[in-house]
C-alpha cells in the first residue's frame, strides 16, 4: 500500500506538474493507493467552495481510506518525535509525525513533497517513494 500525503494531494488537484504528480497519475490506476484520515481532512480544509469540497471528496472516495489515531499511535508517534530530535532534526508539524508513524507501523510506503517526513526516512526506515 502507498499513501498518498497531503502535499501531493493539494498539486494533484490544482493541476501542479512534478514528479510526484505525474506518478500520481500514471500510477492511479495500477498500484494500491491510500490516504488517512487525518489526509482527508487537510486536503479537504483548503477547498474553497462547497461544490469543489464534493468533487474533491467523490474523488478521494476512489482510494482506501485508514482511520488513524488513538493512544498507540500518539505514544508511538511522540517517540519517534524525540528519536528524531535526539538525531538533531526537527519535525515542524505533528500531524506528519503521526501520518510517519502511521506508516511505519503499519508498513505502508509514503508519496510526499514534504521534508519533514525525510527525517522518517533517514532515521527510522519510512518507506518513499521517489518518482
Amino acid at each position: 500500500m502507498i499513501i498518498v500525503d497531503t502535499t501531493v494531494w493539494v498539486d494533484y488537484l490544482r493541476g501542479t506538474r512534478n514528479p510526484e504528480t505525474e506518478w500520481l497519475e500514471i500510477e492511479a490506476d495500477r498500484r494500491r493507493l491510500g490516504l488517512t484520515d487525518l489526509i482527508l481532512c487537510e486536503v479537504l480544509q483548503g477547498v474553497r467552495s462547497e461544490q469543489e469540497f464534493g468533487l474533491v471528496r467523490t474523488e478521494l472516495q476512489r482510494f482506501e481510506l485508514f482511520e488513524t489515531g488513538g493512544e498507540e499511535l500518539a505514544i508511538t508517534a511522540a517517540r519517534n518525535y524525540k528519536r528524531i530530535r535526539e538525531e538533531g532534526l526537527t519535525v515542524r508539524k505533528t500531524i506528519d509525525c503521526l501520518i510517519a508513524t502511521f506508516c511505519v507501523i503499519h508498513g505502508h510506503a509514503l508519496l510526499h513533497r514534504d521534508r519533514d517526513f525525510d527525517a522518517f526516512e533517514q532515521i527510522l526506515g519510512l518507506a518513499v517513494i521517489h518518482p
